[in-house]
């Protein structure tokens, strides 16, 4: 508790001491603890940060959870002058680093970038989730949107969806789609795609994003989606070839790649969606300073440069932390829809 709250808590204790409790009404004693309370509770706010703070990237380094991490790390550590440090605990599609921030105490100093693989898939793939998104974590601010792109290895006789198509049922078992997990943005993108394409796919998961990447140019496995700043370096060097986005629009990033859905592929549009989320009894205050905070940093012209021309990114205003809340709930219902349509439900 900070000195102010500290004075102002002996202050009121002294004036209910002055009179006997037992003449004081109920109402009064938890009015006085109310405004004691309250008082800590901005002082904290006020007073934060006065140490490093850590965002935990629940994944292996090199994906979308660490460049965001960084991101947001960097324009606190200016915004606040305390560091922020990223601490990757990659496991099981962000299982374990999520279940360290459940646990971890809850002050302000322990928070975690989280996908909707995290806080909403997680859910019914899951036959026992060892985390509750909505009773473990507080949402602090929705950061942005992320589409993702088709690739091929560059190898394959594939430029187009009708290739894509006759190479899948030419090929004994299907063909090989790659993911950095169960249940995340890339293993959702490969089964909508074989359900909208009826072809066979078997979908090869990896601990995380480069891994999977890294197999794709070396012809281990044939297709794949990919956050967009991941799949340019490969796509330059000739090793993969992009054949359209998720999302029904253009993204600015890569604005000659078309969406799927003009391509072949009606009616498919699939993004994720990033937040900064904290264990649930983080302080209101803290949790409602740094939404206000990052709603104005997220708003920044270099931020929206960064996101939309680098990490192809979709920026969104971020709704309140209840609205977020309220958010969660429904993407729980609307991707496990789509698990349970795939025949994935339980099946982690």
């Amino acid at each position: 508790m900070g000195t102010c709250s500290g004075i102002l808590a002996c202050e009121l204790m002294n004036a209910m001491t002055a009179l006997s409790l037992r003449q004081r009404p109920r109402r009064a004693i938890c009015a006085f603890i109310g405004l004691v309370l309250f008082a800590a509770s901005g002082a904290r706010a006020q007073d934060y940060p006065n140490r490093t703070v850590t965002i935990v990237a629940p994944s292996a380094p090199g994906g979308m959870y660490s460049i965001l991490a960084r991101l947001i790390g960097s324009k606190l550590e200016r915004l606040y002058g305390q560091s922020f440090v990223i601490e990757n605990r990659p496991g099981a599609s962000s299982i374990a680093g999520s279940v360290f921030v459940a646990h971890a105490a809850p002050d302000g100093y322990t928070l975690m970038t989280a996908a909707s693989t995290t806080m909403a898939t997680n859910v019914s793939l899951h036959r026992s989730l060892p985390y509750d998104p909505l009773t473990d974590f507080i949402p602090i601010v929705q950061i942005a949107r992320s589409p993702e792109v088709l690739l091929i290895n560059a190898a394959l006789p594939v430029r187009s969806i009708e290739d894509l198509v006759k190479l899948a049922h030419s090929t004994p078992g299907g063909l090989s789609f790659g993911s950095a997990g169960p249940g995340t943005g890339q293993h959702l993108n490969g089964e909508l795609l074989k359900m909208r394409l009826g072809i066979p796919m078997q979908h090869i998961p990896y601990k995380g994003m480069q891994p999977a990447l890294n197999d794709l140019a070396g012809g281990h496995i044939a297709v794949m989606t990919s956050p967009i700043p991941l799949a340019l370096p490969l796509a330059d060097g000739g090793k993969v070839r992009m054949l359209g986005v998720t999302t029904k629009d253009r993204v600015g990033a890569i604005p000659d790649v078309p969406p799927l859905a003009e391509i072949g592929v009606p009616g498919y549009d699939a993004a994720s969606w990033w937040m900064l989320v904290a264990p649930a009894k983080t302080p209101r205050s803290i949790v409602d300073k740094l939404h206000a905070d990052l709603r104005v940093v997220l708003r920044e012209p270099d931020v929206r440069e960064e996101f939309i021309q680098r990490q192809g990114l979709i920026p969104v205003v971020s709704p309140a932390p209840d609205e977020l809340r309220k958010f969660v709930e429904v993407e729980i219902a609307r991707l496990g829809d789509i698990v349970r349509k795939a025949g994935l439900a339980g099946s982690e």
